[in-house]
């Protein structure tokens, strides 16, 4: 089946490249490293478009990157790289006209040049201060003209620069948070429960000797489905919910609208601090069957800070 031949050739390409990988690879890492600007990636046609991911890659794990197009960069944008950038450049030929005639202005610029390429012998691997070898034994292609394994080779040997770079940095998930805080990591590493409660005036409150009645106006008005119940100096007792309430009427009937809440709510409630990441509020209401939890500053507070509702959790993406 030609699709199996496909992916065979190419993880053979890999596999050769792996045993190839030596002490120049190190030495990249490290050049990448102390370059005191960025990591200016180009590459023409379908190298170029591996450029483009591994700068987009580089840029979200911990190494300013972007990718520059050889044939705009002579007319113009070639004003975008300075003496204190490393040049990463992708050929497979090492002939690519285009990303060759970048090559005097780089020497002239005073940038490093890291040359990707899949001939030793080529003009780019040999002006290159650092050669990655990225060649492959074929072209999965069965015409053998279409890069496939060339471009799987130096796509991942861009993934390995930019691996190893993270790793070299300390680069943490929550750094690749802050780089993609709209996606569903960043959400869950950055999103504090402060970030999301109901504060002051809409956080649903009522006295201990107040009347269910009177409670479900709160309840009703402040939308959450709970009312907290507080002693005189705001200190959090209790909770009572619009489930209890329709427990309490089923069990009971309509005299219970007159009983206070510190006879039926539910003591020693729930709680959160206002700085815990806002996906573990969301794992503690799965774990106690809940809806909401009262928000305090500190482990010491008795007046709770603000209330987290699951719907608040669920609007801002997590599940």
């Amino acid at each position: 089946m030609i699709a199996h031949q496909v992916v065979q050739d190419e993880i053979d390409a890999l596999i050769q490249m792996k045993e190839r990988i030596n002490g120049e690879f190190s030495t990249a890492v490290n050049m990448i490293l102390a370059c005191e600007g960025r990591l200016i990636i180009t590459g023409m046609g379908k190298s170029g478009h591996v450029g483009q991911k591994i700068a987009a890659t580089m840029a979200s794990t911990g190494t300013p990157s972007f990718f520059v197009h050889p044939a705009e960069s002579v007319h113009g944008d070639l004003g975008r790289i300075t003496k204190e950038d490393v040049v990463l450049a992708i050929s497979n030929s090492g002939e690519t006209e285009e990303v060759l005639r970048l090559l005097p202005a780089i020497k002239r610029m005073g940038s490093k040049l890291i040359s990707m390429c899949g001939r030793p012998e080529s003009t780019l691997s040999r002006a290159g201060d650092i050669y990655l070898d990225v060649s492959v034994p074929k072209e999965a292609c069965t015409l053998g003209l279409a890069p496939t394994s060339s471009t799987t080779a130096a796509l991942v040997m861009g993934d390995a620069l930019a691996v190893a770079l993270l790793n070299e940095k300390g680069f943490k998930a929550e750094d690749f948070a802050l780089c993609h805080p709209s996606g569903a990591l960043g959400k869950r590493l950055l999103l504090r429960v402060e970030d999301i409660m109901h504060k002051e005036a809409a956080i649903p409150l009522a006295p201990q000797e107040c009347s269910v009645q009177n409670a479900l106006f709160t309840i009703t008005e402040k939308k959450l489905g709970v009312v907290g119940v507080v002693k005189k100096d705001k200190e959090l007792v209790g909770v009572f919910t619009d489930g209890d309430l329709r427990r309490l009427l089923l069990n009971e009937g309509p005299e219970c609208l007159n009983k206070v809440l510190a006879e039926v709510m539910s003591a020693n409630p729930k709680r959160i601090l206002a700085s815990t990441m806002a996906a573990k509020s969301m794992q503690k209401m799965k774990e106690y069957h809940i809806t909401s939890l009262f928000v305090f500053e500190n482990d010491e507070s008795i007046s709770p800070l603000g209330i987290i509702h699951i719907h608040d959790l669920i609007n801002s993406g997590f599940d």
